[in-house]
């Protein structure tokens, strides 16, 4: 069974709590693995009837993650944030009862997912991020410590050893220096020690395994997310050209609050909050958005440019190839027209057929990941 065969009749994505996950917070340790016993009494028919291979996007802002369930997918959104406390009895067994998500280590207390931000919001404070611009992040010396927590806390054991789970790593940056080789270990062998056998795929492949089934794979895949662009030129489901810019949705926040005297979370609620680039802007921030979301397509179009351009690779293709847009900063209306209108102003080495945003940006990669995870398990 190939691929395409198993998506073929095109799975709908059922999205399940993108708020908390399923998982009370209990504090764990550091080595402590996250079982089934701690599943509430009353999800716990739903979870035994979800079993099988996992697929997992790590991305900056959020950490996301797909199992099929019949013909259907189900998909479960976490923020990837946290927000540290001083440590004390009082405070650990309130949060237990509270079912809030955290853990302890060096007397302090670390809240994590949409209850950092609920926190940080309380205490006039900001969330801080275990992974930037699409890698872990070297200012925050628990960085590891909680996206394991973060993790562990999303995923049960394994129902057999060595089940598959197929989670999403960056491209190679081309824009600054850094390696996705630490990042990429982590993981790894951190889903290696909860039991499963984890494999890794580009984050631009896994949104042409999850959007692009009808073109044979074939095609571009672009993730924007919130610290980086992945992109990915395959061919038949081979990757022929993967890469990176660490330009996001974060960027475009940063520099408009950093222009119009606003903070970046305040930019950021509003261009969650229906902002829309197909109309006039009404605001400062509004203008800002719709410059700052211009500089980001222009200097994807640029990098597109510059690597195929470059590239010994690319195949002659047959056909024109279709570009895929997905994450959660092409969620407002208008990204479509704005980078097909960017791309107009670059020559490419090879002839666009059309532009598509995929039908749930914000679950498309792991949706990708897990139809990865599904044909290396059918193939053992």
């Amino acid at each position: 069974m190939g691929i395409k065969d198993l998506f073929k009749s095109g799975p709908s994505v059922e999205v399940m709590g993108d708020r908390d996950i399923d998982v009370p917070a209990e504090p764990i340790n550091e080595n402590q693995k996250i079982v089934d016993r701690l599943m509430p009494s009353r999800k716990k028919e739903e979870t035994r009837s979800i079993k099988g291979p996992i697929g997992i996007d790590i991305g900056t802002v959020n950490i996301v993650v797909a199992q099929s369930r019949g013909k259907d997918i189900k998909a479960v959104r976490q923020l990837n944030a946290f927000f540290t406390i001083p440590y004390s009895n009082i405070t650990r067994k309130t949060l237990s009862r509270d079912e809030i998500m955290f853990f302890e280590k060096n007397e302090k207390l670390y809240i994590l997912g949409y209850s950092a931000e609920e926190f940080a919001s309380t205490f006039g404070g900001d969330t801080r991020k275990p992974v930037e611009s699409g890698l872990l992040n070297p200012k925050e010396r628990e960085s590891i410590s909680v996206i394991k927590a973060l993790i562990s806390r999303f995923i049960r054991e394994p129902v057999k050893n060595n089940e598959k789970i197929c989670f999403s790593v960056p491209g190679e940056p081309i824009d600054r220096p850094a390696s996705v080789i630490f990042h990429e270990s982590i993981i790894k062998m951190h889903l290696k020690s909860l039991g499963y056998y984890p494999i890794a795929i580009n984050e631009g492949m896994a949104v042409i395994l999850s959007e692009l089934t009808g073109n044979n794979f074939t095609g571009i895949g672009i993730s924007m997310g919130g610290g980086m662009c992945n992109v990915c030129l395959s061919y038949l489901s081979v990757p022929v050209v993967t890469y990176s810019i660490q330009k996001g949705g974060d960027y475009i926040d940063k520099m408009v609050g950093s222009s119009v005297g606003e903070m970046a979370a305040k930019v950021k609620a509003v261009k969650e909050d229906g902002f829309d680039l197909s109309i006039e802007p009404r605001d400062r921030i509004e203008i800002g958005l719709h410059i700052f979301y211009d500089d980001l397509f222009s200097t994807l179009a640029q990098s597109l440019q510059q690597v195929l351009g470059s590239s010994d690779n690319i195949p002659r293709f047959s056909k024109p190839l279709p570009i895929v847009l997905s994450g959660g900063t092409v969620m407002p209306r208008g990204c479509k027209e704005k980078f097909e209108k960017a791309l107009t102003e670059v020559r490419l080495p090879v002839t666009i057929s059309e532009i598509l945003v995929a039908e749930k940006p914000l679950f498309a990669t792991a949706k990708g990941a897990l139809t990865m995870a599904i044909t290396e398990d059918s193939e053992i």
